[in-house]
């Protein structure tokens, strides 16, 4: 139940808890008024029902007096939509009071339709990058951080070089417990700096949490700031940042294969937002190493659409194309079609789960379904209704226990 409250409430019910409804199953839930002021409220609530696209799909104004103490029930009707994502707007007008709110629903997500646009040459590409990767020697070198240690784990600061030669780093979280142990690699969201502190922390099972090129403590090389990531190199493929940001994490994983204390048949990669995208494209390049894969509101996904439904950090792409005219669209969005994780995701060979966030204007469910729906593998996701960009501490719960059971460890 979704609640509004003041002297002027709207309450909405009858909502699947997900708000998610299926194929061609009719669209409805209801609406409460109720006024608290004292006196009656003549006035209009105007419903809108946008698509995420911004089509207007649905529109009604329902004259209405509201009685002091008097509930005024509507039951909202919007039939059957198309698959795709909503965003239903609620406004009550009176000359006395306004009242407003807003949320969103999906329809079917599974069966939203965005079809591959790989360039030619994509499976050579990514072979090349690979093979460009593997004649670069690791030189991993490990660094103990004693502060940090328990009696569960030991931390490590870990360099190493990757594609181009370019040093990385990341913190590494090995269990004291002797044995052979199940490993999970987090890669981050843009902009972000991932510290010693953080990542997965109890004793069953190794982590490595990575600072790709350009973030946190992988600054040394190459470092062209937020705004200007995403832009770095984008004229040219074979340049451009998120070829060497996907080697990174390929990187990692030969670091956590090289450890004789991992199960490399029980590696893991997770994270959210561009960690998600980072997910998927470590999953799908690497897919003989990766046993799991569980991304959250994955970015870098199904561009072309991504420009209609999403904000920031869309605009950077659209700042570099006014300031570059002799670059222009067309190259810019063949480039994106190499990183693109929805061209990806048909090599992934993991079973993946995603977690979504209804309202998120960053990476809208939009973008994140149309890579999930390009999965071959056995896959699930769990919508958070009211949840945007950020993902409730819930979402880590479960996706750690689904973890944990593939890998044994319940």
């Amino acid at each position: 139940m979704l609640n509004s409250y003041d002297l002027l409430s709207i309450t909405v019910d009858g909502l699947p808890e997900d708000h998610l409804f299926e194929k061609d199953e009719p669209v409805h839930c209801g609406l409460t008024l109720e006024n608290r002021f004292s006196e009656d409220l003549s006035g209009a609530l105007k419903v809108r029902v946008l698509s995420d696209f911004g089509t207007r799909v649905y529109e009604e104004t329902i004259e209405l007096e509201l009685q002091q103490e008097v509930a005024f029930n509507h039951n909202l009707s919007l039939g059957i939509l198309d698959p795709g994502i909503y965003e239903v707007n609620l406004v009550f007008e009176s000359p006395f009071d306004n009242k407003q709110m807003s949320f969103s629903i999906g329809i079917a997500p599974e069966d939203i339709i965005s079809p591959l646009d790989r360039p030619a040459g994509f499976q050579n590409y990514w072979d090349r990058a690979r093979r460009e990767l593997a004649a670069v020697a690791p030189q991993f070198k490990l660094h103990k951080i004693d502060s940090l240690t328990t009696s569960e784990k030991e931390t490590y600061l870990v360099e190493m070089r990757s594609l181009g030669n370019i040093l990385v780093r990341g913190w590494y979280h090995k269990p004291t417990a002797q044995g052979m142990h199940p490993a999970v690699l987090e890669v981050q969201g843009y902009s972000s700096s991932r510290q010693a502190n953080q990542g997965y922390q109890e004793g069953d099972m190794a982590s490595f949490v990575l600072n790709i090129r350009g973030h946190g403590n992988s600054r040394d090389h190459i470092n062209p700031g937020f705004p200007g990531y995403l832009q770095h190199h984008i004229e040219d493929p074979e340049l451009y940042i998120y070829r060497g940001a996907y080697m990174d994490c390929l990187r990692a994983l030969d670091f956590l294969f090289s450890r004789p204390e991992v199960d490399t048949t029980r590696v893991a990669v997770m994270g959210g937002s561009q960690g998600g995208a980072l997910s998927f494209a470590t999953a799908a390049l690497a897919p003989d190493r990766i046993a799991l894969c569980a991304p959250s509101v994955p970015f870098l996904s199904d561009f072309i659409d991504y420009f209609k439904v999403g904000a920031w950090p869309a605009g950077e792409f659209t700042q570099y194309v006014s300031e570059h005219p002799e670059v222009g669209w067309e190259k810019v969005y063949k480039t994106l079609s190499y990183i693109d994780i929805k061209n990806l995701a048909p090599w992934v060979k993991a079973p993946v789960f995603m977690g979504v966030g209804l309202l998120d204007p960053t990476c809208p469910p939009h973008i994140n379904f149309a890579a999930y729906n390009q999965l071959q593998v056995p896959r699930s996701y769990v919508v958070y209704p009211e949840a945007g960009h950020g993902l409730p501490a819930e979402f880590g719960e479960e996706r750690n226990a689904w973890i944990k059971k593939h890998f044994g460890l319940e």
